[in-house]
């Protein structure tokens, strides 16, 4: 006999649970009778359960808004449940759920949950998949209104909130308004200096921030029941993800702190072609979604926007110290904090960041360029991608490089396509001069071909190491974090009651690892990174004395 979600008709959004499975779910919940009317849980609830309907039917209502009524979305009959990727990543609830009728539900709490899902591989796929699906099922439909943001179209803000809530995959609109300053809308009226505006259940958030709005959809760190975790990791790229996912997939208690949004530089990637099992590449956004929502799996707790201020000893442990003051205790780190984008030392820079100089070259920032001629300045392979994603979208490219060998940098075959590719032209031993435009980006200077009209500027020329805030450490002279045997001996001499030198990946702080890009001589390569979070993850087991999977 199975078990089939009737609320969804789509094969992938349902979960076909054997009577076992049902049963085994059954035992960590607590039943509870509903009458019609009755709400299992509301839009907003901040610890909401997953609910498991043994009788009667709950309908999944988005609820009223301002400027719409509410709607039904779907009807749970029985034996299935109610729920979506919320339950796992921490967010609370956008959607409601109410009773139709007389019946009995049984309420299965997140953490029991989670350990469901830790204990059954089998039963937490089936349960991943279905969560997940629904989550993109809804990301199409109504429900992306009950988290709405209305801004400049062009402001850097507004990216802001549209970058935050799509790396973290949530369920969202965006409504953005037109360049000539007017803030009128059919529905939404507003000051121009309120905006961005963020509707939460139809309630306004004006001047918007990633982190009032993750304040405000439950996201923000809070303080689990341990005491002390096992490990935390801070920095979401790719050698955060990674490093995550083997601790909490080997049964440590991990918690991801990302100062911005999981993906870091990676996921400004428009596409990725040399990574391994991705013969026709691989977007950056993509992968670093699909490690995210890995790492949630394992039961990693990911904070976003979440900036940590210190990192120090506390006798056995660490701890670790929040902007905002809240102490977490660990007893190990790995910084994983990455790079910071360096900027041209140009006039009116400050100014067209947000209104035409980007970071990154993906779908969100493409919206900005459509099809108008751009510039990219830089000459490694994160350069060589973004150009051939803009060109390939129908904008006309200039590529600054300051050297004279494009190859020097960027890999054969992004050198080969570039000088394949007749939309792009390649300005070698090149500098940006100077910056036009009224109040969006119109044109760029270049030394060696003049005034050019751009509608977008994309820098990509490498990044500085986001360790300022680790005074403590022993770094090179560019910021670079020493681990393991390029420690300097000055930096070792509080480790003779150890007994031991820093294991691989092991800053001059016992039981602080580092890994990925912020680590002195790392290759600055995704792969790379992944291969060095997964590493430092092992010297974690050895320091806390566990097994080494």
């Amino acid at each position: 006999m199975t078990t089939t979600d009737q609320g969804f008709t789509d094969p992938a959004l349902a979960a076909r649970l054997s009577d076992a499975q049902w049963d085994k779910l059954l035992s960590r919940a607590e039943p509870r009778d509903v009458v019609r009317g009755d709400y299992v849980f509301r839009a907003g609830d901040r610890d909401y359960p997953m609910i498991l309907v043994e009788s009667g039917e709950i309908e999944i209502v988005r609820d009223a808004l301002r400027w719409t009524g509410e709607e039904v979305l779907a009807a749970m009959g029985p034996r299935s449940f109610a729920g979506e990727l919320g339950l796992l990543n921490g967010q609370s609830a956008f959607l409601s759920a109410r009773a139709t009728g007389p019946g009995r539900v049984w309420c299965l709490a997140r953490p029991d949950l989670r350990r469901v899902m830790a204990e059954e591989d089998e039963l937490g796929d089936l349960i991943l998949h279905a969560l997940w699906a629904r989550r993109e099922l809804l990301r199409r439909g109504s429900a992306a209104m009950t988290l709405k943001f209305v801004g400049p179209e062009t402001s850097g803000e507004f990216l802001a909130l549209r970058r935050f809530a799509e790396r973290l995959d949530l369920v969202h609109t965006a409504v953005p308004l037109p360049l000539d300053g007017s803030a009128a809308h059919p529905v939404h009226a507003y000051p121009a200096e309120d905006l961005p505006i963020a509707f939460v259940q139809g309630e306004p958030i004006a001047r918007a921030t990633p982190g009032v709005l993750a304040e405000r959809l439950g996201l923000s760190y809070e303080p689990g029941d341990e005491a002390v975790v096992d490990l935390v990791v801070i920095g979401g790229g790719p050698a955060g993800l990674a490093a995550s996912i083997y601790a909490a997939s080997e049964g440590l208690s991990t918690l991801l702190l990302e100062a911005i949004a999981p993906g870091g530089q990676a996921a400004s990637t428009s596409r990725i072609e040399n990574f391994l099992g991705f013969p026709f590449g691989v977007s950056g956004g993509d992968l670093i979604g699909q490690a995210t929502l890995q790492a949630i799996k394992f039961g990693v707790r990911v904070y976003a926007p979440c900036q940590t201020a210190a990192l120090a000893s506390a006798g056995d442990e660490l701890e670790v110290t929040l902007t905002d003051g809240r102490t977490i205790r660990a007893r190990t780190a790995i910084v994983a904090s990455g790079a910071a984008y360096r900027r041209l030392h140009l006039d009116h820079w400050e100014e067209f960041e947000g209104s035409g100089i980007h970071y990154a070259a993906t779908p969100l920032e493409l919206k900005q360029v459509t099809e108008s001629p751009v510039v990219v300045v830089g000459g490694a392979n994160s350069a060589g991608q973004a150009a051939l994603y803009l060109a390939a979208n129908g904008c006309p490219v200039h590529l600054v490089v300051r050297g004279s060998d494009l190859g020097a940098r960027m890999s054969s075959y992004l050198v080969d396509r570039l000088a394949e590719d007749s939309r792009i032209q390649v300005h070698r031993e090149s500098n940006i001069l100077a910056l036009d435009g009224d109040q969006h980006l119109e044109s760029v200077s270049i030394d060696t071909a003049g005034q050019v009209a751009a509608r977008g500027l994309f820098c990509f020329i490498g990044a500085e190491p986001a360790t300022s805030w680790l005074p403590a450490l022993d770094r090179d002279q560019a910021g670079f974090i020493r681990t393991g045997t390029d420690v300097t001996p000055a930096a070792l001499e509080g480790w003779l009651p150890l007994g031991r030198g820093p294991l691989p990946f092991e800053t001059s702080v016992p039981r602080v690892f580092a890994a990925g890009d912020v680590r002195r001589g790392s290759m600055k390569r995704v792969a790379a990174a992944v291969g060095e979070g997964s590493s430092a993850v092992a010297s974690v087991h050895r320091v806390l004395g566990a097994p080494v999977a």
